[in-house]
């Protein structure tokens, strides 16, 4: 495990990082703590969720029911992802810092903020509003983090509200048109790569310049992986075998895809945007990748009748809770912050995500009227109920991301083997993470 500085150096010293690359406190609030009697009658709430979303809907509606409930006011700041990401370092340990924020969950961001102490401990609140028996496993590990920023540790730092995995999208009228089933098995996947093949049609839209393949290459891992793998790859528990069965089938097999036809021999200067676009325009009948896609193919991919499933035969998917509330530690009006957060769990806030195309994770089934957004709500609680999700392929170190895109476009234009794009990735993860380990 890496040696600790004090929390509050770290702080300084990520914070003198941003000031020396130029990174301004942009839409930053002036002055200290909320308005009202002691400040204790605004809650200043950030979230950068886009007003049309599910989520941006569930929490208006929360905002409206907290105002009405407990006649304080909100005031709430639209921010980006990126002003959160770039300032949260330097806002929040000021009088600047709100009392409630959402923030990316994972090791480098929520992890880091809990480990310099710029967000709160909330263990006690969530045991005494039971948010706790809300969460499942696999959710709550993104929540809670060691003292060190290592998600999975005992100590809760966040809440999230909703979740998100990665499955396979079918075009049914296309699987129809060629006689076939959608697949329930792995065997049965791959029997119905090769019978589109050999109609001359490429099966699986594919990105190789940005995350779907990356996200595919590790869902294999995860075909031949269990928990135990997903904990040392993700929470660094024991060295990953970079030779072993996991990463060595998963990059034969992708290479296989690939020479098989199942993905376009163009795939490593795809982008994800343009793999999406296939799938809604019906050139490609098969997509795998997130759950985020789904409202997106409900308003756009109205030709053709689709659905989506957990990958076929997998008891393990990519996949995590959504981003997170956190409580800064600075904030003013922290029992009002977790007043907002109980009312963003309750079913019919919840319903609202499930509703509009999000995955909510403490929903009532009978208020999801949508028909398909339950059967996707229904497919992720069988995720959950396994203790499926299992997160994504470079979250265990900063910069795997770009070196997983690199090592899989070798891969597949034929520019290195098997053996050395296992070798490349292993350095790269091994170096990245071996202050943790």
């Amino acid at each position: 495990m890496m040696a600790r500085n004090t929390r509050r150096t770290k702080t300084l010293a990520v914070a003198a990082v941003l000031a020396a690359m130029g990174i301004a406190l942009s839409g930053c609030a002036s002055g200290g703590p909320g308005e009202g009697a002691g400040g204790s009658q605004t809650l200043k709430l950030w979230h950068y969720e886009g007003a049309d979303s599910a989520m941006g809907k569930a929490w208006a509606e929360a905002i409206a029911v907290f105002e009405k409930e407990t006649g304080a006011t909100v005031e709430f700041e639209e921010k980006s992802f990126e002003q959160i990401q770039k300032t949260a370092s330097q806002v929040l340990d000021t009088d600047a810092a709100p009392d409630l924020m959402e923030f990316n969950k994972g090791n480098a961001t929520a992890g880091f903020l809990a480990s310099t102490g710029l967000v709160s401990d909330i263990s006690e609140a969530v045991e005494k509003h039971g948010w706790d028996k809300k969460l499942a496993p696999s959710l709550q590990t993104t929540a809670k983090y060691s003292e060190d920023g290592i998600m999975g540790g005992d100590t809760w730092y966040g809440v999230p509200n909703y979740g998100e995995f990665v499955g396979v999208y079918y075009n049914k009228d296309a699987f129809a048109a060629a006689g076939l089933a959608i697949p329930t098995t792995y065997e049965e996947f791959t029997g119905v790569l090769d019978a589109f093949v050999a109609k001359g049609i490429t099966p699986l839209a594919e990105a190789g310049a940005e995350y779907p393949l990356g996200q595919l290459w590790y869902q294999l891992a995860l075909l031949e992986g269990d928990r135990g793998f997903v904990d040392d790859y993700q929470l660094y528990k024991n060295p990953v075998d970079w030779k072993g069965t996991e990463v060595a089938s998963a990059t034969a097999t992708l290479k296989e895809y690939v020479d098989k036809g199942y993905i376009a021999a163009d795939v490593s200067s795809v982008k994800a945007e343009d793999a999406g676009v296939s799938f809604i325009n019906g050139t490609s009948p098969i997509f795998v990748s997130g759950s985020w896609w789904f409202g997106r193919f409900a308003a756009e991919a109205t030709g053709f009748d689709w659905t989506m499933t957990a990958f076929p035969g997998a008891e393990l998917s990519l996949g995590s809770s959504g981003n997170l509330w956190v409580v800064p530690e600075n904030a003013a009006n922290k029992e009002l912050a977790y007043t907002f957060i109980d009312i963003t769990m309750r079913p019919e806030i919840q319903a609202i995500i499930g509703n509009n195309g999000g995955l909510p994770v403490a929903v009532d089934a009978a208020d999801i009227t949508d028909k398909r957004s339950a059967e996707l709500i229904k497919t992720f609680n069988g995720v959950l109920d396994k203790d499926g999700l299992s997160f994504y392929p470079d979250w265990p170190t900063p910069g795997f991301y770009d070196v997983i895109v690199q090592e899989l476009q070798g891969l597949v234009t034929g520019v290195q083997d098997v053996a050395t794009t296992n070798a490349n990735l292993g350095v790269a993860y091994d170096e990245g993470t071996a202050d943790f380990r």
